[in-house]
């Protein structure tokens, strides 16, 4: 079986954290090193973050339909990638191999599904109070988002918080588990292979504490969304207001 190449994706590119601090990622079933994890230093956190701003300022101005065609190209490649893709979710989160592919069938109606969504989140006329007024509500993108998520479900975890976000129109900056990173990766490899624009999808990994403080502390985002245990999102919480 083989591995996905761990890198972070920063501005519409895959590299290497700019300090080289890596931690080792383990296949749980062997306990053998599978491949190293790449740590975003204080200025990657910063790249990703001004990136996921300027990358908003492009996705919204995008109509919905425009961005479903990306979503839906994204999920095609994910479709062509399913082999691979569950190879590498089963070496590092341990879950056999069946089950590996259908979570990723899962991510990709996910993905499909907000996609469509995202052509139906329709405004509402409400009634006035008034003769002659006409009252109007439109729904607009947030803004940029961040998220953090769980190493058990290394698939469905981050697709509901990236698909949510582009289907919606923000952007997003990402920080998947540590245990399970290659799984997040290939998933963006698809949506940058689909078309999508530089900066609307960022994925960054590094110590939880560090980059959540980092991030969280950042005017930039505008929502943030977070899977995993009540102590950490207390925590999330706390660092936020």
């Amino acid at each position: 079986m083989s591995y996905e190449k761990l890198e972070m994706l920063i501005a519409g590119e895959f590299r290497p954290g700019s300090d080289g601090r890596t931690e080792p990622v383990i296949n749980p079933a062997t306990e053998e090193v599978i491949g190293e994890v790449p740590y975003a230093s204080a200025a990657d956190l910063d790249a990703a973050l001004q990136a996921s701003a300027e990358g908003f300022k492009v996705w919204r101005a995008r109509t919905a339909l425009q961005r479903q065609v990306v979503l839906e190209k994204a999920a095609r490649l994910m479709e062509d990638r399913i082999a691979a893709i569950a190879e590498t979710l089963t070496l590092e989160m341990g879950k056999p191999f069946n089950e590996a592919k259908a979570e990723l069938q899962f991510v990709i109606d996910v993905t499909r599904w907000y996609g469509e969504e995202g052509k139906r989140a329709y405004g509402r006329l409400v009634p006035p109070r008034m003769a002659g007024l006409r009252q109007m509500v439109t729904k607009e993108p947030v803004g940029p988002c961040c998220a953090f998520v769980a190493w058990n479900f290394p698939g469905v975890n981050v697709i509901r918080k990236v698909a949510g976000a582009l289907g919606a129109g923000c952007s997003i900056v990402i920080k998947p588990s540590e245990e399970t990173p290659g799984t997040a990766i290939a998933i963006a490899r698809c949506f940058q292979d689909a078309g999508l624009p530089a900066g609307v999808l960022n994925v960054v990994f590094g110590n939880p504490d560090e980059v959540s403080r980092h991030v969280l502390g950042s005017w930039i985002p505008r929502k943030v969304s977070f899977t995993g245990s009540i102590p950490v999102g207390k925590h999330l919480l706390k660092l936020r207001f």
